[in-house]
């Protein structure tokens, strides 16, 4: 399903009010709500009007779960970082349990911290890949979503539910859940926003070109792209046409 919006603080207030009401669903039916953040500057803006107080609280914060999508190995006070843009935006305005913010950690490396990641998602749905009720995702300009990269041989990973990613030309290491983890979730919902990303959602939605966004399919869930009309309007401007 495509959703648009007339701007990024439109298409933001929608997301929060989506976080709010799937919250409220699944914590009536299930008793909880688990939820994967993304980084970007839309899911920012989204995470900080999810804090004002008239929709902050409407949820019971006790019984929501918040997980990462991905991370880059920096300190957590780092700019670069998604947990603290997150705890920024969001964290610090939240009466959440501590032991129910489960942020990516790479404090022994990449590659400790994948494992640790992955035993951390597989303990929480018992051996299992997790089912998050809602996943929040971006895309970048060059495609990628959470840290899963054009053209990267994680792209085809099937067994693990977590690894080390690399970017070309940045030194940088960051740790990436998998598409299977993204795929299991009940409602996928990407966030993107701006004419500097209607190229790449263009070919997205119709499927130009292979790009890890081709790779989202809920096996089980809903698909919503939540779009505002800066990215769809120039996005049917460079392809001569409406979105497929």
């Amino acid at each position: 399903m495509i959703l648009i919006h007339p701007d990024r603080e439109a298409l933001s207030s929608a997301a929060a009010e989506l976080f709010v009401r799937e919250a409220r669903q699944a914590i009536a039916e299930r008793g909880s709500f688990i939820s994967l953040l993304s980084g970007g500057e839309t899911p920012r803006r989204t995470y900080e009007l999810l804090a004002c107080s008239r929709l902050r609280d409407q949820v019971p914060w006790e019984r929501v779960h918040l997980f990462w999508g991905d991370e880059r190995c920096v300190p957590r006070d780092d700019p670069r970082s998604n947990y603290r843009m997150v705890r920024e935006a969001l964290l610090d305005y939240l009466p959440i349990p501590p032991s129910h913010i489960h942020p990516i950690t790479c404090e022994g490396g990449a590659d400790a911290g994948a494992a640790w990641y992955e035993a951390e998602l597989r303990a929480f749905s018992h051996g299992g890949i997790p089912r998050f009720d809602l996943v929040f995702l971006g895309i970048g300009e060059d495609g990628h979503i959470a840290s899963l990269f054009p053209g990267s041989r994680l792209l085809g990973e099937t067994e693990r539910l977590v690894a080390v990613s690399t970017r070309e030309n940045e030194a940088i290491q960051r740790v990436t859940v998998t598409v299977p983890v993204i795929n299991q979730a009940a409602l996928i919902v990407f966030l993107v926003s701006g004419e500097e990303k209607a190229p790449i959602v263009r070919e997205a939605l119709a499927g130009m070109r292979e790009m890890p966004a081709r790779l989202i399919h809920p096996v089980d869930g809903k698909l919503f792209w939540l779009l505002d009309e800066a990215a769809v309007r120039l996005a049917q401007e460079v392809r001569g046409g409406g979105l497929a």
